[in-house]
């Protein structure tokens, strides 16, 4: 078979600018599955599977009529994965980005999942219903970490999915302040969280309402996932 050499030349600078291979074939896989990506998603991390394991660990019945809700979805990776999982869960993904919305639509469509997540353009402040456990992996890296971030990183992923404000905590403060109000009885927070963010985090969540469960560490041994619950 011949090979493409334009195609492979072309392919070949592009890696060699640092543009990671996930990019260069839009897929990348997460979980169980393997997802289509582009510039304007964040690639799904294995560290991100915590927040998968950590409900698996949390709710132990697989059939349960759960009403999940995933803020900032992006390619979608977290709500169709717990979709796959808890086969009768009810889930709203948001986003704030059209592009994103978009990528995670295809992947919805690809999994056959349109019946179980329904997908909006929205942050919280537009949602007003109740759930039984919501997620987010959010934007939390600082100004700094930013400008020093590797070139995969700062070149090919969106800087809306990075940006947690000057200080990384942005969305934390947010969540803590109205995410109560969007909880049932009996219902349970997981938010992926910077290597360097437990203390701060739990600081601004002490007004929350809402209680501490646990925080697990990446397989580097960095805080990585919080547990909160409110009862």
């Amino acid at each position: 078979s011949q090979i493409n050499v334009g195609l492979f030349n072309n392919l070949l600078k592009r890696r060699l600018a640092n543009e990671p291979i996930s990019k260069i074939i839009n897929k990348k896989y997460f979980w169980k599955d393997d997802f289509y990506v582009n510039e304007f998603v964040l690639d799904p991390r294995p560290e991100t599977e915590g927040i998968i394991e950590e409900t698996i660990k949390l709710i132990k019945n697989k059939q349960s009529k759960l009403k999940i809700l995933d803020i900032g979805t992006g390619s979608g990776a977290i709500a169709i994965s717990l979709a796959r999982e808890f086969i009768n869960a009810d889930i709203v993904a948001i986003d704030i980005s059209d592009k994103a919305i978009k990528v995670a639509n295809k992947n919805i469509k690809n999994k056959k999942l349109n019946n179980q997540i329904q997908l909006k353009k929205a942050t919280i402040d537009n949602i007003n219903e109740k759930f039984d456990l919501i997620v987010s992996n959010p934007p939390y890296l600082t100004k700094k970490e930013i400008e020093n971030a590797s070139k995969e990183i700062k070149n090919y992923e969106p800087y809306v999915a990075l940006d947690g404000g000057e200080d990384g905590l942005d969305f934390y403060r947010e969540f803590s302040r109205k995410i109560y109000e969007l909880m049932n009885i009996k219902s349970y927070l997981i938010l992926e969280i910077g290597e360097k963010q437990f203390d701060d985090c739990r600081e601004i969540f002490s007004l929350s309402g809402l209680n501490f469960h646990k925080k697990t560490t990446d397989l580097q041994k960095k805080d990585r996932i919080l547990v909160y619950s409110k009862l």
